[in-house]
């Protein structure tokens, strides 16, 4: 149903056995198939209703305390009208029009192919969101230890660092907590330490960062309680001794589910929202994505390059979801498997990205309020190319990617 108020719903699930490949995680798994459903379903609404597709999403926008179709009550912070007011209200670019605009930036590029005459300007909001950490009643955790030698703190735990950031965001929660600036990140291992969990469903800055911090702080605490009463001994307690602390962090009991697997499946969940603008040659059916805005809901921003990065890749990968990648799939065998013949964006292919706000409401019991921000960016950005594909079109685009005979024929 989105990320929407639906008092009322019925729903019909369908297993189906294949003999394709097995599916794997990727960003935002499972929540960038849905999010293209229930958005796409949000636009027929508005236009049955002659409303405003942004006006329809902020009347029906979740928020803290109401209730998913499924049971659940979202406990944590969910500032979805927030995000959707922040993406929609910000201005839309200045593009050159396509008889304008140098052929690169007509779709087609460098193949000259375009005639400027038959290219359609569409734009195309969508709203998405994700669960944050493993589900259904799942025990999650993580495990860190910090080792403070001589004002020196090494970080120790187990998280595999894959790109998300979590290198970066260890060193500088020790440093916050700890007051020192001589912070080292050990390499991943399991020998010493216990498990850190996957690299998945958005959970290493909440588990693995809320790891480091539980750990930071005993080490904190016992070097204060050495230091006494005088807190300029802080750095004298430090200088060549010792302390350690090794902390397995949970986020909390896991919410019960009832007999039918229903109720508080999730811990949390983090929203995002995009607005696309696209051209597209409406004869030979090609699409240039010509620029993204978006604004997210992040809990709270620790790194804000990291975060900027992370919405950049994370667009991309949608952006590459709704035009050009698609596993193409005879008989159970993968009939494209190489990047010769499974197209993903290249810096060319990228559009401009304006970041419009990240929507900062510190989420309960994660580390200084950070939620995970690497999957929404993915999320709804496919979606949104999408809409503003048949915003320009006209046609119904029930499948991504859009291929030139989805448009042309």
């Amino acid at each position: 149903a989105g990320p929407y108020r639906v008092p009322n719903a019925v729903v019909e699930g369908i297993a189906a056995r294949t003999n394709n490949p097995p599916c794997g995680a990727m960003r935002g798994f499972g929540a960038v198939q849905t999010c293209f459903a229930h958005e796409a379903q949000m636009d027929l609404l508005a236009n049955a209703l002659s409303m405003d597709p942004v006006e329809l999403r902020l009347r029906n926008a979740l928020a803290s305390g109401d209730r998913l179709i499924t049971g659940q009550v979202i406990r944590g912070t969910a500032p979805v009208a927030e995000v959707i007011s922040a993406c929609a209200e910000a201005p839309l670019p200045h593009l050159p029009s396509p008889e304008a605009a140098a052929p690169m930036l007509l779709p087609g590029g460098a193949g000259r192919t375009a005639d400027p005459a038959t290219v359609r300007r569409g734009v195309g909001f969508a709203v998405g969101f994700k669960n944050l950490m493993f589900s259904e009643g799942f025990d999650d955790y993580s495990t860190a230890r910090c080792d403070l030698v001589d004002g020196v703190a090494t970080i120790t735990c187990a998280c595999a660092e894959v790109g998300q950031g979590f290198v970066t965001l260890a060193q500088q929660i020790a440093r916050e907590v700890l007051d020192i600036d001589d912070v080292i990140v050990a390499p991943a291992e399991t020998a010493s330490i216990g498990s850190a969990g996957s690299t998945s469903a958005s959970r290493q800055t909440w588990m693995s960062g809320g790891a480091v911090e539980a750990a930071c702080r005993e080490v904190r605490a016992q070097v204060v309680g050495a230091a006494g009463d005088d807190p300029g001994a802080f750095a004298a307690a430090m200088a060549g001794r010792s302390f350690t602390a090794t902390v397995e962090f949970h986020h909390g009991p896991p919410p019960p589910l009832d007999e039918g697997g229903q109720g508080d499946a999730h811990v949390s969940f983090a929203f995002a929202a995009h607005r696309a603008v696209v051209d597209v040659d409406a004869e030979l059916g090609l699409v240039k994505v010509q620029h993204i805005t978006t604004s997210q809901d992040v809990g709270r921003v620790l790194n804000p390059l990291l975060a900027e990065g992370q919405r950049h890749g994370g667009i991309a990968q949608g952006v590459g979801l709704a035009v050009m990648e698609e596993l193409v799939l005879d008989g159970g065998r993968i009939a494209n498997a190489s990047f010769t013949d499974y197209l993903i964006p290249t810096a060319l292919d990228m559009p401009p990205v304006d970041i419009a706000a990240f929507v900062e409401q510190p989420e309960p019991g994660a580390p200084f309020g950070a939620k995970g921000i690497g999957e929404p960016p993915t999320i709804s950005s496919t979606a949104a190319v999408a809409a503003a594909i048949r915003d320009a079109t006209g046609l119904p685009i029930t499948r991504v990617p859009v291929r030139p005979q989805d448009v042309a024929l």
